[in-house]
């Protein structure tokens, strides 16, 4: 079982610390920012697997009850070659560390639930003040879309069942057929996507975990990928120079193309859509997405090895 932490925790720190920073290096998650989305997911996934996995071990070890339950259906081979029965004092602090950490992951998800409902409630009753007489208003089952009585164009979706596409008469003024088109795309791609629970997710944990260099990571990229695919999802139905006229138009009052680092995002996306970088070819694809897909096993395999070699 020492072999098996110590497994554990090699790979839980090779995912957290060096694997983000060579990935932030990288150039092609801004060619394929699915894709990206998916490496960062699995990486997250296999630290969070790391971690479930060694606590269950280390309590198995630690307090006989645990034992009793985790390995009652397992032949008496299987609980022999995990080593069980000599539980070191590193081990104990371990496991202490680790249920600490999860029960601290919980609140922190659980936490980030309950802000995200209560400000989508608030966000909910301030748009159904703001127009109240509209047929296609805040209460669900009237329509999908939601027009503002706004000077500014904008345009956003609001997550829920089903999700509430919001668009103000500025954008209307403003923005062409095709341009609307394009943006309302945008929107639509996040929420077909559910980006959602993604955020979140990436905010939780970030929050949760400041100084792991995987979490905040995974928190920076994920707001910047998820954009950039919605404006994929945009430009191969209306085309890269109409979403990039329609990013434009949408942001000109903000600043879309100055180099204040709160709107340099903007200014990046726009150039990427004028001049699109060179896509990976679809083998590559395919074979970066099967790669990223194994990873989160390999704690499992790591686990379930010591079981594995003593069946007969």
């Amino acid at each position: 079982m020492t072999y098996c932490l110590l497994l554990l925790s090699a790979v839980a720190v090779t995912a957290a610390v060096p694997a983000p920073r060579l990935l932030t290096r990288a150039k092609w998650p801004e060619r394929e920012p699915v894709v990206a989305l998916w490496v960062w997911q699995c990486l997250v996934a296999t630290v969070l697997l790391c971690c479930l996995t060694a606590l269950a071990l280390g309590a198995a070890a630690v307090f006989g009850t645990v034992r009793a339950q985790l390995f009652a259906p397992a032949p008496a081979a299987v609980t022999a070659a995990y080593d069980l029965s000599h539980a070191s004092p590193w081990t104990t602090v371990l496991t202490v560390l680790l249920a600490c950490g999860a029960a601290w992951t919980t609140a922190v998800l659980a936490r980030e639930l309950v802000e995200a409902r209560r400000r989508r409630a608030g966000a909910r009753a301030h748009l159904r003040d703001r127009a109240p007489d509209l047929p296609a208003g805040l209460p669900e089952g009237r329509g999908p879309l939601l027009v503002l009585e706004e000077e500014y164009p904008d345009a956003w979706w609001m997550p829920g069942s089903p999700p509430q596409l919001i668009v103000t008469t500025g954008a209307l003024q403003r923005l062409t057929d095709h341009q609307l088109d394009a943006v309302l795309t945008h929107e639509r791609g996040h929420a077909r996507a559910r980006h959602d629970w993604l955020l979140h997710l990436s905010a939780a944990l970030a929050a949760g975990f400041p100084r792991v260099p995987l979490f905040t990571h995974f928190c920076e990229q994920t707001h910047r990928l998820v954009e950039l695919s919605a404006d994929d999802t945009a430009s191969r139905r209306c085309g890269h120079l109409t979403t990039a006229l329609a990013l434009i138009e949408l942001n000109q009052h903000r600043g879309v193309l100055s180099c204040s680092s709160s709107h340099r995002l903007l200014g990046e996306r726009v150039d990427r859509l004028l001049e699109p970088p060179p896509r990976l070819g679809r083998r590559h694809r395919a074979l970066t997405t099967a790669a990223a897909s194994l990873v989160p096993l390999v704690p499992l395999l790591i686990t379930f090895a010591p079981g594995l070699t003593a069946l007969p």
